[in-house]
């Protein structure tokens, strides 16, 4: 016996430990007791077996648990327990139902727990308390807490089904929302202890789950039998849709590879290929130049005759040939314009007062038109042309759901705040909390944040407030502004943040523990902490963390660095005066932030208005350094016309006055220009004011100088009176005037064909302003010279015309300026020399090649900050904004109006949940998603569709109507008259369709969320849904999402390229699939950086354009001279492919302001090159290289003087410019135009003529000889 005891004694240890075993089929409790908290109450303790159910309960159990409903329905709970499970249910059934399977196995989770006739083989009962009924006065147990063992592979199968589930209306994994931190950190475990800790707010006393799938203790686990979120639940449903099960979906959609750099030798191929065609062209340049050299030494040639075309003949050999068919044709044509000019020019200096007052006239009624100048700062007119696809789909957005809110925003950050660390008790890791989220610091941006709610503004005579702008989305229910802040978690109370539960020696929970709740849940009605407060905003919408917090890392919210508050204000669609009333409101916005002062806090921030409140200012504020440029341009222009001979007649010989009434016609031909185009209604724009100026001072001086200096070297004839002379004088520039002139216009004018405004405005202004100075030059001007000349032959003072100076006898006479004989006898010649002239070639060449090789590197897209001056506060705005912000810009997917929802079909293409498409609407979005990275799509969209569906289904108690009176019942209001909309059979389960569909979605767009119902549509989508036909028809609806954070234009043109694919992809689905209608992706950035999609193929169409025109006028006006307009033509291109290389060593992008600039310089570079051009045409002397030095010394100081010398002056003014658009955009390319067109001009192009330019034409040579025989020029000519 003895030996028998230790084995007793052990058996009655394991029965003393274990809990008392009671039979299979036996309940732990029925029915419900005492009060827990609030309105929950306990279950009553009950150890018998379970009771048939009444029959009150039979549709309940069928709702909520079908499998017990058999037999006589005995089960180990009463209807009571059975209504608190629906009504506990409702938030899962909400965010869960939309995937059958995962909500199956959560029901079976809790059903089986409820109800279960099995419930003492997996649930322990571990506390109890008495309590006494005080109806009946019988006395009952309270359950208090229970241990609910569950299997690990249940569990596990549970999760399983649901991690992939979505929140529509949230963009956020629905466990997200129902785990009680954020998704990526929810497992099997803590989701389910979640669900059971009574701390969460909705159960009512703690139930401790033990997972394993042993018998413990002897306890038998329940284990049974799950359903794969693959799997239909019963033959009325099917499987989870792709989006919320990715077992559906396949393997993940991987991002095509990136484009493989084309590289040779591992290095950019471009740089290789430009160095060895380089290289070669030096071979074959150099070895030609050696050949000709060998040539000449074999034919005995002066090793100093010039290296061109005729080196083996004589000059006069060269002469000999017969003229070609095209010569007599240039002659002729040069000679009409000859006689022309020369008539005309005789005519104005003969009749100066007449051809000076219709001048006037002609100025002052175009100039007239400036009464109705309107001048436009809209970005959006500035950079999007009317009908470009953006433009259009801004118009379609605006017309149907409303203008883009206007937003207000402030970022800010406490430096002088240390982090701290959170210790949360009674146990868990330490948590560090970022100096923004100090309680001190938020009490202070609560300040703050309330002071800027009570900002008034005057309009008219209302004062006008936030609440009177700002977007409320649960209006009228609720007139709380949308204010997206982390405040929003505490209600924007004082009260909630300095809320906290403890005693005299510990907090228990504080506004820490609500943080890192409300950032895990921010949908959330109640916390799971013993503050039970609400994460939902005031404004009825959820807050999301990466919208209101800054600089933290990863996911860990509470190391933000910074805080963004929001403030969205509704914009108005051609409404003026509510528009108007905003903008007052934020001009006092912008007063209030700007003048706030708190040493804690450091405030970046910007207002809807505020970029174009910079563009204005930043236009004032350099108009001073502007005037102190055109001024130094103006002075240089009224001391170099004049040609002083002596200190006694440097009063007669200037030409101030001259200088000064050029001036004022290059003005008033801008001015012209205005006018003409402000009678038509065409706004202007700030590129057009500060631009056009500088372009026709550029034109204007140049002619100017050619003009005047040709008179100063030109000695009048015998018998010749001065309108002769000047008609003459009129007659040889006057062509090459026009050729530049004619150029131009044609150039500006094509042009305008470009759709960008910017551009298409530029040229249409520049075009006319040219055109209307050259034809006041070649009247007013020549009448004004006229009259001038008269003033200095009779040796009066200039300005002070009635004051006769000194008579020193030797009156006007003909002379050579200092620089027409430096380039005369030193430039010209020197540059032509044998050995300098490869050398010019090599370099210039060089130089193409190199800028040839970066033109692709050129960036594409502005800064936005370079727009703004540089001591404004949006630039610190914008630095905060790249350095804090986590979240990009919401994108709207919009499908047009006529789609039809109310069909099976219509549906599955649009929607996201069970029984869609694979290759839905909102699947593609959300396929995107996952490929973020490569999409710039950050999140699943939102989808009113889906969330409509869950809302409707009728185990959600969302959708009710007042039995009689068939009006909506909010689930929020207690009321046996409310039931349910659609019945609880297969049928009421489907998807409504038909009426039934349109039947219910106002009701839905109109339901407010609630804690019984957090699906209600008003907050999240009431405009995103238009309903139309007398609430018959479902018309244009959007489904939103975000990018991902975007920071510099290549991030936005991208991300807009990626979301117009996208949508294209949908569209393409849906047309496959019978649907005619348009999905197009929406941000209101798309209409600024839409030009960059198409920039590179605009600048090759507007430069194309305006060397073809100058290509074609210069090829008329010379007189079909062929060679010479292709080598004008040539010689521009490479000012314009240096200009690119220029563009890229000083770091200019490409966008609308320099494809401006582009086009002007193209302008002006016919100015430097058309000129010298023209004179090397005309020229008659006998080699190449003779007709290029006569060219550019005749030419060479006028084109020097009249643009390089003018312009540098006014440029270098430019760098000193606030503004860093102007310093960039407008100093850096205009010195390097007109330092390129000059080297170019002056250097390259002379040097390529001397080589390969046309051959003498043979019959304006023997015009000219027979036009001169006889005088001195014949002797000038054959030298």
């Amino acid at each position: 016996m003895s030996a028998r005891h230790p084995a007793l004694g052990l058996l009655l240890l394991l029965l003393l430990l274990c809990p008392a075993q009671v039979f299979p089929q036996s309940c732990v409790w029925y029915g419900e007791c005492g009060i827990a908290v609030g309105d929950k109450r306990y279950n009553c303790k009950y150890s018998g077996p379970p009771k048939p159910l009444p029959k009150d309960g039979y549709d309940l159990v069928q709702e909520l648990c079908p499998g017990f409903f058999f037999g006589d329905v005995s089960l180990c709970c009463d209807v009571q327990q059975l209504q608190t499970l629906k009504n506990n249910l409702q938030l899962p059934l909400q965010f869960l139902s939309r995937c059958p399977s995962c909500f199956y196995n959560l029901m079976t989770l809790f059903c089986e727990l409820t109800c279960s006739p099995h419930q003492s083989q997996f649930l322990n009962v571990t506390a109890t308390e008495d309590y006494v009924d005080p109806e009946t006065q019988e006395n009952k147990t309270n359950v208090k807490e229970l241990e609910y063992y569950i299997g690990q592979s249940f569990s596990n199968a549970m999760y399983n089904a649901c991690r992939d589930v979505e929140a529509p209306s949230s963009n956020e994994k629905a466990l997200g929302l129902l785990c009680g931190r954020d998704a990526s950190a929810c497992n099997a475990t803590n989701w389910i202890e979640y669900m059971f800790n009574k701390d969460n707010g909705q159960a009512p006393f703690t139930i401790t789950p033990i997972f394993s799938d042993l018998s413990i203790l002897g306890m038998e686990p329940m284990r049974n039998a799950t359903k794969g979120c693959n799997e239909s639940v019963d033959e009325v449903t099917g499987p989870c849709s792709c989006q919320d099960c990715s077992m559906v979906c396949g393997p993940k959609p991987q991002p095509p590879p990136p484009p493989v750099p084309w590289r040779i030798f591992g290095l950019d191929a471009m740089y290789v290929v430009m160095w060895f065609s380089y290289v070669a062209f030096l071979l074959l340049f150099f070895g030609g130049l050696l050949a000709v050299w060998c040539h000449r030494r074999r034919y005995f040639v002066s090793e100093y005759t010039p290296i061109d075309s005729n080196i083996v003949f004589s000059v006069n050999t060269s002469d000999r040939g017969e003229a070609s068919c095209c010569d007599p044709l240039g002659a002729a044509f040069d000679g009409c314009l000859r006689r022309m000019f020369t008539k005309w020019g005789a005519f104005c200096v003969r009749n100066p007062s007449c051809v000076i007052f219709f001048s006037l006239v002609f100025i002052a009624a175009c100039s007239s038109g400036l009464v109705f100048v309107r001048v436009t700062t809209n970005p959006v007119e500035l950079w999007s042309a009317p009908h470009s696809r953006a433009r259009l789909e801004k118009e379609y957005f605006d017309k149907h759901f409303g203008p883009f809110f206007r937003t207000e925003q402030l970022i800010i950050q406490a430096p002088s705040t240390s982090v701290h660390i959170y210790e949360p008790y009674p146990a868990g890791s330490n948590v560090p909390f970022g100096p923004p989220l100090n309680k001190e610091i938020l009490h202070q941006v609560l300040d703050l944040q309330i002071a800027i709610e009570s900002i008034t503004a005057s309009y008219g005579n209302e004062t006008v407030t936030l609440q009177d702008i700002c977007v409320a989305p649960l209006s009228p229910y609720n007139n709380n502004c949308t204010i997206m802040s982390v405040l929003n978690y505490f209600q924007n109370s004082h009260s909630v943040l300095d809320h906290q539960v403890g005693d005299d020696f510990y907090v228990y929970a504080d506004y820490h523990t609500h943080f890192l709740y409300c950032v895990r849940a921010p949908a959330s009605l109640n916390d799971t902490s013993m503050l039970h407060d609400p994460c939902l905003g005031t404004f009825g919408g959820p807050v999301f963390p990466w919208l209101v917090l800054g600089g933290y890392d990863d996911q860990n919210y509470n190391n933000a660095t910074a805080l963004v508050i929001t403030f969205p204000v509704s914009n108005y669609y051609n409404n003026t005066e509510k528009l108007q009333r905003a903008q007052a409101w934020e001009k006092e916005f912008i007063t209030f932030v700007e003048n706030y002062r708190n040493p804690n806090l450091t405030i970046s921030f910007i207002a809807e208005r505020s970029i174009e409140d910079e563009l204005n200012r930043e236009s004032k504020s350099d108009v001073f350094t502007i005037a102190i440029s055109y001024a130094i341009m103006f002075l240089y222009i009224s001391l170099a016309l004049g040609h002083i001979q002596s200190c006694s007649r440097l009063l007669v010989d200037s030409k101030i006055s001259l200088g000064i009434a050029g001036i004022l016609i290059v003005l008033s031909s801008v001015a012209c220009s205005l006018g003409i185009f402000s009678y038509m209604g065409m706004p202007l724009t700030l590129i057009v004011i500060e631009v056009i100026p500088f372009l026709v001072l550029a034109v204007g001086v140049d002619n100017i100088f050619i003009l005047v200096q040709t008179y100063q070297r030109d000695e009048r004839l015998q018998e010749e009176t001065l309108d002769q002379q000047l008609g003459r004088i009129l007659g040889e520039v006057a062509p090459t005037m026009f050729l530049s002139s004619f150029s131009e216009t044609s150039a500006f004018f094509f042009g305008a064909l470009s759709s960008m405004p910017a551009v298409h405005t530029f040229s249409l202004f520049a075009g006319m302003a040219v055109l209307i100075d050259f034809l006041l030059q070649i009247t007013c001007f020549v009448s004004l010279l006229g009259l001038d000349i008269k003033r200095q032959e009779k040796n009066r003072l200039d300005i002070l015309c009635c004051v006769r100076g000194a008579d020193d006898g030797r009156g006007v006479q003909a002379s050579e300026s200092f620089l027409f004989r430096f380039f005369k006898n030193s430039f010209a010649p020197l540059l032509m020399k044998d050995w300098l002239r490869p050398v010019v070639v090599a370099a210039f060449v060089g130089v193409l090649s190199f800028s040839i090789a970066v033109v692709n590197k050129v960036e594409i897209g502005l800064d936005q900050s370079l727009s703004m001056p540089n001591d404004s506060y949006v630039i610190d705005y914008f630095k905060s904004l790249g350095q804090y912000l986590h979240s990009g810009p919401p994108v709207y997917f919009v499908l047009e109006e006529g789609h039809n929802y109310t069909t099976h079909r219509g549906q599955s293409m649009v929607c996201g949940g069970m029984g869609c498409d694979n290759d839905s609407l909102v699947q593609q979005i959300f396929n995107a998603a996952e490929l973020d990275a490569y999409t710039r799509i950050g999140f699943a969209p939102s989808s009113w569709i889906d969330d409509y569906f869950d809302w409707i289904t009728p185990q959600s108690s969302c959708c009710r109507l007042h039995n009689a009176t068939h009006q909506f019942c909010n689930a929020s209001v207690i009321d046996p008259t409310c039931v349910r909309c659609r019945p609880l059979t297969p049928e009421g389960k489907q998807r409504p369709q038909g009426k039934e569909f349109m039947e219910f979605l106002p009701m839905f767009l109109s339901d407010n969320p609630n804690p019984k119902c957090g699906k209600g549509g008003h907050a999240a989508y009431a405009s995103a849904v238009n309903i139309i036909g007398d609430d018959t028809y479902v018309g244009a609806t959007y489904f939103m999402t975000y990018h991902t954070v975007l920071k510099t234009s290549a991030d936005y043109i991208d991300a807009m390229k990626k979301a117009q694919l996208v949508a294209s992809n949908i569209t393409e689905t849906m047309r496959s699939k019978g649907s005619a209608y348009r999905v197009f992706p929406y941000i209101v950035f798309y209409v600024f950086y839409e030009q960059y999609l198409t920039i590179i193929d605009d600048t090759i169409f507007n430069l194309s354009v305006s060397l073809g025109s100058i290509f074609l006028v210069t090829l008329v006006v010379l007189g079909c001279e062929l060679w010479s307009a292709v080598i004008m033509c040539i010689t521009i291109a490479m000012i314009l492919v240096n200009m690119f290389g220029v563009m890229w060593l000083w770091g200019i992008s490409l966008n609308a302001v320099s494809l401006v600039n582009l086009v002007m310089s193209c302008g002006i570079s016919v100015e430097f090159c058309s000129h010298i051009t023209r004179a090397f045409t005309m020229s008659t002397k006998g080699s190449r290289a003779s007709r290029a030095e006569e060219a550019l010394a005749h030419m060479g100081s006028s084109v020097f003087s009249g643009i390089t010398l003018t312009k540098f002056g006014g440029i270098v003014v430019l760098a000193f410019a606030k503004s860093q658009i102007f310093e960039i955009f407008y100093f850096r390319m205009y010195l390097a135009m007109v330092l390129l067109g000059a080297t170019h001009g002056l250097i390259f192009l002379p040097v390529l003529l001397s080589y390969i330019g046309p051959s003498v034409n043979k019959a304006r040579r023997h015009t000219t000889q027979e036009r001169y025989r006889g005088t001195e020029r014949e002797r000038l000519l054959n030298f």
